[in-house]
């Protein structure tokens, strides 16, 4: 019998909370480490669920979420590096890549920043990748991911703490009753975001354009 892809990541989700949530803080870097890497993982709510577990230690587990999330991002930000220069390469001259990879040198840490703290469905490998391609360099790039984590998971840790657990019940029910209209405004915030990014990389107003406009 075959096995939906959707179900295989259910018990894959399962099973490592199983094994990972036992460990506390070293737990949650983990499972953040593997979120931002690979299998997709709800992150955000494990983080409450420790939260409200063990409240005195809230900064802790943002800082380790965040920092696993940062290590599992290198990934996506590696392949860059490897490969996405010859994939630009093939469209554009390398007169023109050293022109867009010194706008994006300008604008890269809130460019990786800001995507970072935003909650999913944020497209956020589109930017690590991206970063990778530019390179970025890995220390500035860790540290632009590592602080737009910490802020986004900070901010679900004192809203926790400061409503209580059922918080994110309330919050996951009234996504669902009103899914259309948080599907099209985290479509439009995407796509304001995207094009804000895409602005300050390739800055037009400059003379630099984006590589869809090549010859």
């Amino acid at each position: 019998m075959k096995i939906s892809p959707v179900a295989l990541l259910h018990k894959l989700n399962v099973v490592m909370l199983a094994a990972l949530k036992p460990l506390g803080v070293w737990g949650i870097g983990a499972l953040a480490v593997i979120d931002s890497a690979a299998i997709p993982v709800p992150i955000d709510a494990l983080l409450i669920d420790y939260v409200v577990h063990d409240k005195s230690r809230f900064l802790l587990y943002c800082f380790m979420a965040a920092v696993g999330s940062a290590i599992g991002s290198l990934l996506p930000y590696y392949l860059g590096r490897a490969g996405g220069e010859l994939f630009l390469l093939k469209r554009i001259n390398r007169q023109r890549y050293e022109q867009m990879r010194d706008r994006f040198e300008k604008q890269e840490f809130l460019a990786i920043m800001i995507p970072a703290m935003m909650p999913p469905p944020t497209p956020v490998k589109l930017f690590e990748f991206a970063a990778g391609v530019f390179e970025m360099k890995m220390l500035w790039f860790f540290s632009a991911i590592c602080l737009g984590k910490f802020i986004r998971f900070l901010i679900w840790a004192i809203i926790t703490i400061t409503y209580g657990p059922a918080i994110l019940h309330t919050i996951t029910r009234a996504i669902h009753q009103h899914l259309t209209y948080v599907l099209g405004f985290s479509g439009i915030l995407i796509v304001l975001l995207l094009v804000y990014v895409l602005r300050k990389v390739f800055d037009r107003r400059r003379g630099t354009t984006l590589p869809v406009e090549e010859n």
